[in-house]
């Protein structure tokens, strides 16, 4: 063998040896700091660098937000310009605005079959962003706001991708992602802690496409805002599924604590599977806390043992709703019981067990009690349906059916004999979860559609991570401290 080959074999040997040494050490580090000696520290695990030095720590506590919800059932009708959702909305500055709608196109075969029109949903956005993100002084004026939106656009062929890109968040980050407690503990420290230096997004989980309508990046050059100010509130999540329309809208300031924004809709239409029933949920992280809303639109009927394919949607929703895992690190919940704070809304179609003739008789004598005894829904809770949910006390007037562009019950008139319905309370909001509080639930009066919108207030609890300097721990005593909970490694190079 020539001197040059033996040189080049023994460079090639000690190349592999070094190589191997290095890389076992990169390993042997690893492990320690994922052992579980390092990962059961509490020192290590509130200890968080800043870029100066300095000691940070992360306390956990609880915070209250308001949360507004609304259901209404439109009754296939597209909105027009005029429409005012303030007095429906009632803009008392709620941190979180969920609003779900039924029924925002016909339901006739064309919608149901072949595509669906998404130009009404559209039009809805623009009305409720004139009414969340109205001037101030417009506001506390009163009066009727000029809409840049709602006017100019509003009938100009309405894209829903389009609107929803321009009432999102501006700050063009996908809401789907993860921000688990120590993304948002990098985020706070403007550094890293040495045991979070490495991604927690899962590598199986794709990004929805560009064009889905749950995929929330904002184009900042679209962000309009309803007046020089910027927008108050933003669109961070918004689904059809035929005639079901769920929004969700939060305080831009809030925005950047919502995360892991995923979607799922269940049809429970006709043969079961068809969008024309069923419902979207959306679900998502605030702050530490994981919130579910489910906007749905159940079996209807009023024949004896109708109630019970209403039953059964409620169950097949809850069975196979499942919210995609986007987070390998963190246990996010994928099922809606599975959530911290779950409310649901819609028009779950339950009636009154009475005939109309009796039913009438008691709404004639203003016999709540009576009617609400013969509720279907009061009914089936009692046997196990939404087993642990609960709902505010009802103290307002059956929600369907109206004759249209009227405030009497249709069936009332000769002209609408044909259209008569036992009055019932079909558009409801219930809850479940601890930390929810109900501060208020009303119908509201319009008469746009044959239902009136229901809404409700909450002030739910949230666990919110907050950061902090540690007082008189200086940064070379902190260094000490480290180094004592730190696992021994072994050095390869001395």
């Amino acid at each position: 063998m020539t001197m040059k080959k033996q040189d080049e074999k023994k460079k090639s040997f000690m190349r592999n040896i070094f190589t191997r040494r290095e890389r076992n050490g990169r390993e042997t580090i690893k492990r320690s700091f994922d052992s579980p000696e390092a990962q059961s520290s509490p020192t290590l695990e509130n200890l968080i660098f800043t870029s100066t030095g300095s000691p940070m720590t992360f306390h956990q506590d609880v915070q209250t937000f308001s949360v507004f919800v609304a259901t209404w059932n439109v009754g296939g009708k597209s909105p027009h310009r005029d429409l005012n959702l303030d007095q429906i909305l009632h803009t008392d500055q709620s941190d979180i605005y969920v609003l779900g709608f039924q029924e925002i196109v016909p339901l006739n075969a064309g919608n149901v079959l072949v595509v669906e029109d998404n130009e009404p949903a559209a039009k809805w956005l623009a009305l409720i962003n004139q009414s969340l993100n109205k001037p101030s002084d417009v506001a506390a004026r009163g009066s009727k706001p000029t809409v840049s939106l709602g006017g100019s656009l509003f009938f100009s062929k309405p894209s829903l991708k389009k609107f929803s890109e321009i009432f999102r968040t501006e700050s063009g980050r996908k809401l789907k992602s993860c921000n688990c407690t120590y993304e948002l503990e990098r985020k706070q420290s403007k550094d890293f802690c040495f045991l979070c230096q490495q991604s927690h997004i899962s590598k199986d989980y794709s990004p929805l496409e560009e064009d889905d309508e749950a995929s929330l990046t904002m184009d900042p050059e679209l962000s309009i805002p309803s007046t020089t100010n910027q927008m108050k509130y933003s669109l961070i999540a918004s689904k059809q599924m035929v005639g079901i329309f769920l929004t969700v809208w939060v305080r831009t300031e809030l925005v950047q604590y919502v995360g892991h924004l995923r979607i799922s809709c269940i049809s429970r239409g006709i043969m079961g599977c068809l969008g024309n029933k069923g419902c979207i949920s959306v679900s998502m992280t605030f702050h530490r806390t994981s919130f579910c809303f489910i906007c749905s639109h159940l079996a209807s009927g009023e024949k004896e043992g109708d109630e019970h394919r209403r039953n059964t949607d409620v169950m097949e929703i809850l069975k196979n709703t499942q919210f995609p895992k986007i987070c390998k690190s963190s246990r996010v919940p994928e099922k809606i019981l599975d959530h911290n704070r779950v409310i649901w809304l819609g028009d779950l179609n339950y009636r009154i067990a009475l005939s109309y003739s009796e039913a009438k008789k008691l709404l004639e004598e203003d016999a709540w009690d009576a009617l609400l005894n013969k509720d279907q829904l009061q009914i089936e809770r009692q046997v196990g349906v939404f087993k642990g949910w609960k709902e505010g006390k009802i103290y307002f007037a059956p929600t369907y059916k109206y004759s249209y562009n009227s405030d009497i019950y249709a069936g009332e008139t000769k002209n609408s004999r044909k259209n008569r319905r036992t009055p019932a309370w079909c558009d409801r909001i219930l809850w479940h979860g601890n930390g929810i509080r109900q501060l208020s639930y009303v119908r509201r009066e319009s008469q746009f559609s044959d239902h009136r919108p229901v809404c409700a207030t909450f002030l739910v609890d949230v666990d919110v991570v907050s950061a902090g300097l540690r007082k008189g721990l200086s940064s070379s005593r902190l260094k000490f401290e480290i180094e004592e909970f730190l696992p021994q490694t072994r050095n390869y190079y001395h």
